[in-house]
């Protein structure tokens, strides 16, 4: 019997047991199988009767709750015992070679072991899983067992002389330990749990989260194999096939992540060290809340990094023991078994495994912690700005954008450092591991290789800095191009009626141009960085093998060279990598200092009366130097008061600069007050002095408080903060409506209950109170509509009246409006005046402050307080006012008899574009929809194909011309670095045998000494296409990015007017910024990495394939999960990428919609309901953030192992062909080397094809806006035929007029016919919608005139350039434009005109002298929109630019909304003068402005109903013309 269990040699009976049972070897190994068997005979049954019958006492829904205690330890034991096992089994198959015959004893007991291991581990999943333990025990007596049989074995093994020094000594006692260990494992699940033995087993509840059905993140919950190959994604990831991932999908976040959990670790922390009176260090905080996972992640990365360098060496021992034989003994020592290759690439494929499990497991936590730290941080900052005081944000140290950058930039700056830390301390070890190993390998040559890796790094590092500068340059100049743009876009209706798109669009190109140039340098750093990275292995191989010639006289050996060479590479991504850690390491330098300053910036008073706490401390903090100290603080119950005194109070914004002084007011209870004023004489400061938002100086507050028939007065000094007291419990905010409307990006109805509890009564009476109903039917959805950002969707009337029903609706004591009809016309401000304060408010007693230009409603007031200059003027009842104040009331008389009529313009003009634009959203959204139906069915196949057509347009946009040098320069470089590598192979190989190897490999190269030229020849080639491609790829980006932004840009511009009502403002300019700068910058990057990476691969297996064919047998199923791995991927993280831009959108609109409203929240003390929102959206960003990095380590881990896998087949492979001495050890070590290189690469292959896949998107918006249809600005006549001063005469005549928005809507004017003569002034009024507004649009030729014309001096409008024909008339429109820049630039862009000329139209609309005081005067900067000047200013600014443009015909679209009564009576009296000889076309609401006209025209429906002098029309009792003037008396 050749083949039996204890051999068959003839001079030893394998069977006799004469010197007793134990003493015979194969009878022990025999004993050892017991346990084995016993295992599998008893659990097989049990896991396949299936666990149906035992289901958990726990209704739960994941399979994944560990029970039972050292379930970690467990699993890492079973780890180390499967590995044993492989050991033991191979020193077995080893040793048995050695024997005459097969000893079956020396290996089966291993193989039988392993499969147990193996069955153990699934058991204890399953019971666990079930939560039944009691069927534990047998895995505690299969423990018992194994422990016992193989200490048998140990101690037959002293006894017998066997010692350490040999190998199955050293495994035996491993093994004895290990099983030692899982006993011990098992007696403590015994004695936690006391499922056995004892009386009560311990219940056991599964941890909150996994109650909780909607945590879907289970990392921290699965076992330890599937922590590790992130296994329970694969319903997630397989599922995004099917149907896309959505919010619901994902889930929420478990406890430990959520933002809430993370804020509390790091606010301790911070506050900790505030306690400790030292100066809170934002480093010391991180380090204190999160530093212990990242000690946890960067003992991963070592682990790692110490088991990369398993792979060079193992393939120098593959390559030098590929032929030798052993002389072994029955025991071999442990050094024997170490030089066997077969050994050897096994142990290859368990290093990789190891290295690239512990690789992902650091890079997980580091991420998980990175994601913490934003979460927590984004919580301290929203905080803080709650607790922002005003004049930070008003006086501008703290902008928006400052907060948004905090926001968007500052905290994603430091989770990537934190992603990245642990690189600062493993990168130094793995350099310094990898030149001893150098020197080991190669003695001295090595380290000159490695000195010039070291001496090009800081070449690298300034490379990254230079990057870093240039990309702030970029950054800069984007951001001024984006602040154009949107200018633009803003004004773009002004633009176009002016003629002035080109100079705008030529400004925009002209920082786009700067900004090109910087990119250029971007791209030129970009393309050197990556030209380093490729050029460095080649340049320190070659110079090492160069000095080994030299020192040596002769070439390395294949092992030699081949380790050197996988070394090279792993030494070089330290290297790079450290540049960008020592970057990233810099810039989160600045923005914790950043964080820092902002965290210690001023804050508003104390918090002790925004909860509404009945005692008020008014010790407000000590807020800024120049403050007064608190001289007493006391706390009163000011439960019920009557009516509030501020005696002496000074307020300022911080600068130091008093905005309010000497204020002495009083403001009665239940009643209501009135503040009127010029416009900036302070009454909105006075509003908000008194919600305690402006900083006190000075001043004394006091209250009477009524308690049982005694009065108490206390008065105190306030150092900051006065503040009106909280009532009753229920009432204890203010209720606040804004001069400036603040809405959020809510429905309507959101927005007006504003967190309160609906009322459907109560919220019927408001809605009727601010008459919104009639435009809550226009809108789409009603009052379920979403309103845009900033209320974009919306006009000014209806923002603001949204704003007062939000005010009337909150059930509160005391209600503050600012200046609430500025944005209404005068029906509107009658009824909310009567229904809302006069009538809802007052009913209900409620203290009422109304800041108004009004006067005419001060007969209501039950006090007035009048205004100048900062202080107050006069106050008392309009009775008090008449009898002392006789000049003031005159002069309040003169102008309340013109005034009846403020705002109608804006909030009418604008309901009719909305109007028009709902109709036309109609059309528009139902194309959509019936896409989206069309969407789904295709999208199975459509979500898995790579969008080549996009591709292929945007390499076209940078010139065939680049692309061909691209392909090529790619290919050539690619094979000349195989030939340097194969050369080395064929050199090396001549050294080991020179004889047979020459004949099969190089039959005709010449002696050694012409190897060396060669290689430095290909060596230099290598480097310089290196430089080539690199260049090349970046500036074909730069090209197509050039060209697609000037495309983009220039259509745009030129569209007509309809596109902007119709498309979202925020969506041209998403193409504008994210999109474009995705072009710019990302693209190019990725598109390089993806083709490197995929010809690195192809290259590496092409090799792999040439040397050992028999590797492409093993290549075909190796392919096809390789091809499912990565489409499963490219679809899911396309989706959880969308979900992560989509719910971080969300998130900056809450930051900067809170920055906005500071005040309204505060004044409604919403604050708590608001940080809740924040957390909700920051968790919800998290979450898609932190299933995106899983996913990514999901496809890293199945990549690498795939890698792993194509290693062993290529080193198996060639250890087969080797024994049939076709290759030779050079090339063995080539294809081995190649393959190591492989599994780095193939995630970069798909993770780069994933992100092309994103990127391409923006390609794709892009070309959707290059369809648009521009404006026809040619006309049928030339320029030059049009006489230089026409119109000269300004007549005008309409005839047969038709007009209409788009072909696809109803007209809006119908055969309009009028005659205008020269010089006339010319009077337009009519309801809203009636087509006035579109009337002075077809004077610009801006809408869609399909019938009849408009002759202005003879000339048909439509035959002229639109250029010529906009630039000769004049417009001022309702809505203020003003553009960053100087005054003369907003006044005369062209720069045709001299200061002279520009002085006088600033003297005729009132500035002059505001101008002159100005610095700079006409070159005086204005910011953006013209926030410098108050509305008013900006509209007379408006007035000016008209007159600056002599034209004889002058178009005022009820262009003197803003301005208070007296400055507008001028005006009207200047235009009348200004404009003597010019014919001039008022639209009116208010139609008191037109009863000087010479004519009136009356439209209604788009069709003229009246059209006479204003006189004769008035005469008409039953006119429109006549009802319109009775209602506005």
């Amino acid at each position: 019997m050749a083949f039996s269990f204890c051999g068959n040699d003839k001079n030893i009976s394998a069977y006799s047991v004469e010197n007793g049972v134990l003493n015979n070897g194969c009878f022990v190994d025999a004993l050892n199988l017991v346990p084995h068997v016993f295992l599998l005979f008893i659990t097989f049954p049990i896991l396949f009767i299936g666990w149906g019958s035992q289901s958990s006492k726990v209704q739960i829904h994941h399979n994944t709750w560990l029970h039972f205690p050292g379930h970690n330890m467990r699993w890492i034991l079973t780890f180390l015992l499967l590995f044993v096992h492989v050991c033991e089994f191979a020193e077995g198959i080893v040793s048995n070679k050695v024997m005459n015959t097969d000893h079956l004893h020396l290996f089966m007991p291993a193989f039988m072991g392993f499969i147990a291991a193996t069955t153990s581990v699934v058991y204890y999943h399953n019971i666990e899983t079930s939560n039944f333990p009691k069927l534990l025990l047998v895995l505690f007596i299969y423990w018992v067992l194994a422990f016992i049989t193989k200490s048998i074995k140990l101690w037959k093994f002293t006894e017998f002389g066997v010692g350490p020094q040999h190998l199955r000594f050293c495994i035996t006692a491993l093994l004895v330990i290990l099983y030692g260990l899982l006993m011990a494992v098992e007696v403590n699940v015994i004695r936690v749990r006391k499922y056995v033995f004892f009386a009560n087993p311990q219940k056991v509840k599964p941890p909150e989260d996994l109650q909780d059905l909607g945590v879907r993140f289970l990392q921290p919950f699965v076992n330890l194999l599937s922590k590790a190959t992130y296994w329970w994604m694969n319903p997630l990831i397989m599922g995004a096939h099917k149907r896309p991932i959505e919010l619901k999908k994902i889930g929420k976040l478990p406890i430990a992540m959520r933002a809430l959990t993370n804020y509390l670790r790091l606010k301790d922390a911070y506050e900790d060290q505030r306690d400790r009176d030292q100066n809170p260090s934002i480093w010391r905080s991180m380090y204190r809340a999160f530093g212990r996972p990242i000690l946890l992640s960067s003992t991963f990365r070592y682990l790692a990094d110490l088991l990369g360098f398993a792979g060079p060496l193992c393939i120098s021992g593959i390559v030098k023991y590929l032929d030798e034989t052993y002389l072994g003994v029955y025991f071999m020592s442990s050094a024997e078994l170490l030089q066997n290759s077969s050994v050897l690439s096994v142990l290859l494929f368990l290093a990789l495994v190891l290295q690239r499990t512990f690789l992902q497991a650091s890079y997980y936590v580091t991420i998980e912690t990175g994601i913490n730290l934003r979460g927590a941080l984004l919580a301290m900052i929203y905080n803080k700005i709650l607790r922002l005081s005003t004049s930070n944000m008003s006086m501008g140290e703290m902008t928006l954008g400052q907060i948004n950058n905090l926001v968007a930039i500052e905290t994603n700056q430091l989770m990537w450092f934190l992603f990245l830390c642990p690189n600062l301390w493993a990168m130094p070890v793995q350099i310094v591991m990898g030149v001893i190993l150098l020197y080991y390998l190669l003695g001295w040559s090595a380290l000159v290789g490695a000195s010039v890796i070291v001496l090009l790094a800081p070449v690298q590092y300034l490379i990254a800095t230079k990057l870093a500068d240039t990309q702030k340059n970029t950054l800069e100049h984007s951001t001024d191009r984006l602040k154009k743009t949107t200018e633009i876009l803003k004004g773009i209706k002004l633009l176009k009626l002016y003629a002035w798109e080109d100079i705008f669009c030529g400004n925009v190109e002209d920082t786009r141009g700067k900004e090109l140039t910087s990119l250029k340098t971007f791209a030129f750093y970009t393309s050197m960085s990556i030209f380093m990275n490729a050029a460095i292995p080649i340049a320190a191989v070659l110079a090492t093998f160069v000095m080994h010639h030299f020192l040596n006289k002769s070439g390395p050996s294949p092992s030699e060279a081949f380790a050197a060479l996988a070394l090279f590479h792993i030494l070089v991504t330290p290297l790079f990598l450290l540049s960008t850690v020592v970057r990233f390491a810099v810039k989160a330098l600045v923005s914790v200092q950043k964080l820092g300053e902002f965290l210690q910036s001023d804050e508003i008073g104390d918090d002790s009366w925004r909860n509404g706490d009945i005692s008020v401390s008014l010790n407000a903090g000590k807020k800024h130097t120049g403050m007064v100290s608190i001289t007493e603080t006391r706390s009163v119950d000011l439960s019920d008061y009557d009516g509030t005194n501020v005696g002496n109070g000074s307020f300022t914004w911080g600068n130091n600069l008093l905005t309010l002084s000497d204020i002495n007011i009083r403001i009665p209870t239940g009643q209501l007050t009135m503040i009127v004023g010029q416009v900036g004489c302070g009454k909105s400061s006075l509003l908000l002095a008194m919600l305690g938002e402006m900083q006190a100086i000075d001043g004394v507050y006091s209250c009477s408080l009524k308690r049982c028939g005694s009065e108490t007065h206390g008065s105190y000094r306030l150092p900051v903060c006065l503040q009106l007291p909280p009532c009753s419990k229920n009432r204890n905010s203010v209720a606040y409506a804004a001069q400036k409307s603040w809405l959020l990006n809510a429905t309507l109805e959101e927005n007006i209950t504003f967190g309160s509890p609906f009322n459907k009564q109560r919220y019927k009476a408001v809605i009727d109170a601010c008459s919104l109903q009639p435009d809550i039917d226009l809108l789409p959805f009603g009052d379920q509509t979403e309103i845009g950002e900033r209320g974009i969707n919306l006009s000014g009337g209806q923002r603001q009246r949204i704003c007062v029903a939000r005010a009337l609706y909150q059930n509160t004591n005391i209600v503050f409006l600012d200046d609430p009809f500025s944005a209404l016309d005068i029906h509107l401000s009658d009824h909310l005046m009567q229904e809302g304060i006069l009538k809802f408010l007052q009913d209900d007693k409620r203290t009422v402050v109304l800041v108004t230009h009004k006067l005419q409603y001060l007969i209501h007031a039950d006090w007035i307080i009048a205004m100048k200059d900062g202080s107050i003027l006069r106050e008392g009842t309009l009775k008090d006012i008449q009898t002392h104040d006789v000049e003031l009331y005159d002069h309040w008389k003169t102008l309340m008899n013109r005034q009846d009529q403020e705002l109608e313009k804006v909030q009418h003009h604008l309901i009719y574009c909305w109007k028009k634009s709902h109709f036309e959203f109609t059309p528009t959204e139902e194309v959509e929809e019936e896409d989206e139906e069309d969407d789904f069915s295709l999208i199975a196949n459509r979500r898995s194909k790579i969008p080549w057509k996009v591709c292929w347009c945007y390499l076209s946009s940078g010139g065939f011309f680049m692309v061909f040098l691209m392909v090529f320069s790619k290919l050539i470089k690619h094979s000349v670095i195989v030939a340097i590598d194969y050369w080395l192979a064929v050199w090396t190989s001549s050294k080991t045998d020179s004889g047979s190897l020459n004949e099969t490999l190089s039959s005709g190269i010449p002696e050694d000494s012409h190897y060396l030229p060669v290689f430095i020849t290909l060596c230099a080639a290598g480097i310089t296409l290196c430089l080539i491609t690199s260049l090349t790829v970046e500036f074909l980006g730069l090209s197509a990015a050039t060209n697609l932004h000037h495309n983009l840009l220039n259509k745009i511009l030129h569209a007509p007017i309809r596109f902007f009502d119709v498309t979202p403002l925020g969506q041209i300019l998403n193409r504008f910024s994210a999109d474009t700068n995705i072009i710019d910058q990302h693209i190019p990057p990725t598109l390089e990495s993806l083709t490197r990476s995929t010809l690195l691969c192809l290259s590496a297996i092409g090799v792999i394939s040439s040397i050992t064919p028999a590797f492409l047998i093993a290549l075909i199923p190796l392919s096809v999960a390789f091809y499912f791995i990565q489409k499963y991927f490219r679809v899911a993280s396309k989706d959880l990428q969308d979900l992560d831009d989509s719910t971080q959108l969300p998130l900056l609109c809450h930051f900067s919609e809170t920055a906005e409203g500071l005040t309204t929240i505060r004044a409604f003390r919403h604050e708590a309901r608001f940080k809740q929102r924040m957390l909700e959206l920051t968790d919800t960003n998290n979450t898609a953030y932190l299933f995106l990095s899983a996913a990514n380590r999901w496809l890293e881990v199945r990549t690498d192992y795939l890698g792993a896998v194509i290693v062993l087949t290529a080193a198996t492979a060639s250890i087969w062909s080797s024994q049939y001495g076709l290759p030779a050890g050079g090339l063995v070590g080539l294809g081995l080397t190649y393959a190591l290189t492989v599994s780095n690469y193939l995630n970069w292959v798909v993770r780069n094809l994933a992100d092309l896949e994103v990127q391409m998107a923006a390609v794709t918006k892009v070309n959707s806006f290059l369809g648009t249809e521009s404006e026809n600005y040619e006309g049928s006549m030339e320029a030059s035929q049009v006489p230089q001063d026409w119109p000269r005469d300004g007549e005008i005549k309409i005839q047969g007029l038709c007009v209409r928005y788009d072909p696809l809507l109803k007209p809006v004017l119908k055969h309009v016919n009028a005659y205008i003569k020269p010089g006339q002034k010319v009077g337009i009024c009519g309801r809203t919608g009636s087509g006035k507004s579109s009337l002075s649009l077809a004077f610009f030729n801006m809408v869609d005139i399909f019938e009849g014309k408009i002759i202005i001096d003879g000339i048909d409008i439509y035959k002229l350039p639109l250029h010529t024909l906009r630039s000769r008339l004049s417009i001022i429109l309702q809505d203020p434009v003003l553009f960053s820049g100087s005054i003369r630039f907003n006044l005369d862009p062209e720069r045709e005109c001299s200061d002279d000329r520009l002085w006088e139209a600033l003297e005729i609309a009132q500035l002059k002298n505001m101008v002159k005081s100005l610095p700079g005067g006409l070159d005086a900067a204005v910011t953006e929109g013209g926030e410098n000047f108050s509305v008013g200013q900006r509209q007379l600014f408006c007035l000016a630019r008209a007159f600056v443009r002599k034209s004889s015909i002058l178009i005022m679209d009820e262009a003197t909304a803003s301005i208070d009564m007296a400055t507008e009576n001028i005006l009207q009296k200047v235009v009348m003068t200004a404009f003597a000889d010019r014919t001039v076309v008022t639209i009116a609401h208010r139609v008191h402005t037109i009863l000087t006209a010479d004519l009136v025209i009356v439209m209604k429906r788009g069709n003229i109903v009246e059209y006479d002098k204003p006189k004769t029309l008035l005469e008409q009792e039953d006119g429109m013309f006549a009802s319109f003037v009775r209602a506005d008396m």
